[in-house]
């Protein structure tokens, strides 16, 4: 799991980096020092070798002031980490207040948005699995490799550090989450549309809208939201 081997090395997960649709990236701030007199840059070589022995570790590059910023080798390896995880219960919430309204069921308001997002990634399972796409862990992870598909990797590649903040920010999280996975069905499908056979590609992004669903469950679960069976 690419993004526990990187958890081990500096002490805690990176931060997903990049600009919009990125998803191979992920930075961490300079390592502590302690009491030492050592700089940043210094402290952060030293890391630097290690992550580079870290396998699906592609680059690491070491900035002045200290940054790490590491390039993963196949960022769909990030769905395999959520999928194999033990699932993440929540605790039950009492007299919590959900960020957004259920109604109006329209773009406009947010919380339709995630909401059907998470409906819609469980409808795209059932669809592939009519029309033949192979579904389960064997799917390619390193064929998400088109602009959606790194959009989606990306903000994905942000849970880690995001279970770990003090003020993880759920809500917009999820937002940003629901966006770019809408974008993503609509722009790379993950069913075959009219005549096109179903392929390994529509198997790997059904895998990655499992994720997708995986994490809007349990974000929503973390704001006192329950999943929506259907819209």
């Amino acid at each position: 799991m690419i993004m526990e081997a990187l958890r081990e090395v500096l002490g805690a997960p990176p931060r997903a980096a990049g600009g919009r649709g990125s998803g191979r990236r992920g930075s961490s701030p300079p390592p502590r020092c302690g009491g030492t007199a050592e700089p940043p840059a210094e402290a952060a070589e030293r890391l630097a070798v290690r992550l580079r022995a870290v396998p699906g570790v592609r680059h690491v590059d070491v900035r002045p002031n200290g940054f790490l910023v590491v390039e993963i080798a196949t960022p769909g390896e990030i769905v395999q980490d959520i999928l194999a995880a033990p699932l993440a219960v929540p605790p039950r919430r009492t007299g919590s207040t959900a960020p957004w309204p259920d109604f109006p069921r329209t773009w406009d308001n947010p919380g339709f948005a995630v909401r059907y997002a998470y409906v819609r990634a469980g409808a795209v399972q059932r669809w592939a699995r009519d029309l033949g796409v192979p579904t389960g862990a064997a799917a390619r992870s390193g064929l998400l490799d088109g602009p959606s598909d790194r959009a989606v990797l990306r903000v994905l590649a942000e849970l880690p550090s995001r279970r770990d903040s003090r003020d993880p920010g759920w809500a917009a999280y999820l937002e940003r989450l629901a966006e770019v996975y809408h974008a993503a069905v609509e722009h790379a499908s993950p069913i075959p549309r009219g005549d096109e056979p179903p392929s390994e590609v529509h198997a790997a992004r059904v895998r990655m809208g499992e994720a997708v669903r995986r994490v809007l469950g349990e974000g929503l679960a973390e704001l006192g939201v329950a999943p929506p069976g259907k819209i």
